[in-house]
């Protein structure tokens, strides 16, 4: 039974007939695993543990970083290098003393996955890379447990609960496959608003409230997509897809331990040049290299590098077969972004000396 304390404590939930003490029981007597206390991972935690949820499973190996404070609201200034589940339980146990807290100081992998997730009833992922993300899905998958996703990218954000065995898809219907390294940057490359993922982390946890709760109807079957800059909610239908490897009609992944689930969770270290030792190298005739630019067309046609080959973005993988891996590729664009994309794409398929043009041509243009 609730202490008297706890009925003060969540007295505004015992109003609510939907929860009353029957509700705030169920609330402390389930578990909610949260991959990452980062981002999405503090405002879920903070709110989950606020609300009374009894036990909470934290998993991040990371220290806290001066760059996260922007965003990561359970960490502060005198916690920074120190880990981040220590920062994320002393803020937490401040929120609620009530919440049991179990601190998991390891990366979430393929072998550790089923033994920790199986002691929880939810499962909410607050990851920010595919591998991770593909990993949560496959072991909600196996584990038949309700797994909460969320994701954050600039001004927009998104969140859904996948759960097969309650007759939605699986992340995998969404993203049947892995995207090549750097396809899509991450917050350290492309930013996050910080209020961004404080939206997007409330909604990942009212969601388990709701699941716990046994109210509401959950987003089974479609994803929520925010925009924080035309303050817009837009709701969009997620079909089952009967050809997914992981819940389709043919299954053909039959453990957690994958090409997807494996891949690394970092991008390798890119190789890069300057604008000025580009024309530097030109210059003195000694660039020794392949010169490629992957802009489009017209841009080509408005000015370029006489002794680059045009080779658009999206012809690089038809293209690819033709370049030699015995050569220097140095890759450039208008401003490094597309010309990162295929540098990635490339070293994924196998070329080992390639280097990419920072600023491209707007800055080789300033020379």
């Amino acid at each position: 039974m609730l202490t008297p304390e706890e009925k003060a404590r969540y007295s505004r939930h015992l109003l609510i007939p939907e929860i009353a003490e029957a509700g705030q029981l169920r609330l402390k007597n389930a578990s909610v695993l949260l991959i990452g206390t980062g981002g999405l991972g503090s405002p879920a935690a903070l709110y989950l543990a606020a609300a009374g949820v009894g036990r909470l499973g934290l998993i991040d190996p990371d220290t806290v970083d001066l760059s996260n404070l922007q965003r990561q609201i359970l960490h502060s200034d005198a916690t920074i290098g120190k880990s981040k589940l220590e920062s994320a339980a002393a803020r937490l146990r401040e929120t609620n003393p009530h919440t049991t807290l179990d601190l998991h100081p390891v990366r979430f992998t393929a072998d550790n996955a089923i033994q920790i997730a199986g002691n929880y009833d939810i499962i909410l992922d607050g990851s920010d890379n595919f591998p991770t993300r593909f990993l949560a899905n496959d072991t909600a998958f196996f584990l038949k447990k309700p797994l909460i996703y969320g994701a954050i990218h600039r001004f927009d954000g998104q969140m859904t609960v996948f759960a097969p065995h309650l007759g939605s898809p699986c992340y995998r219907c969404l993203l049947p496959e892995i995207p090549p390294p750097g396809a899509v940057p991450s917050c350290n490359e492309a930013g996050v608003l910080g209020v961004l993922p404080g939206i997007i982390g409330s909604l990942q946890a009212m969601e388990a409230i709701k699941l716990i709760l046994g109210i509401g109807a959950p987003p089974l079957g479609k994803i929520l997509i925010y925009d924080a800059l035309s303050t817009s909610f837009r709701s969009l239908k997620l079909p089952h897809d009967p050809a997914c490897r992981l819940c389709g009609v043919n299954p053909t992944i039959t453990s957690v331990s994958n090409h997807e689930t494996s891949a690394p969770t970092t991008c390798p270290t890119m190789q890069t040049i300057t604008a000025e030792e580009l024309k530097a190298r030109l210059d003195s005739g000694d660039l020794n290299a392949l010169l490629i630019d992957v802009r489009e067309q017209d841009e080509w046609d408005a000015a370029h590098i006489p002794q680059a080959k045009l080779v658009p973005l999206q012809t690089i993988p038809t293209y690819a077969p033709n370049l030699p891996k015995d050569t220097r590729i140095i890759i450039h664009c208008k401003a490094g972004m597309r010309s990162a994309k295929a540098c990635e794409y490339l070293t994924s398929l196998g070329f080992e000396n390639v280097t990419n043009v920072i600023g491209g041509m707007d800055a080789f243009q300033k020379l």
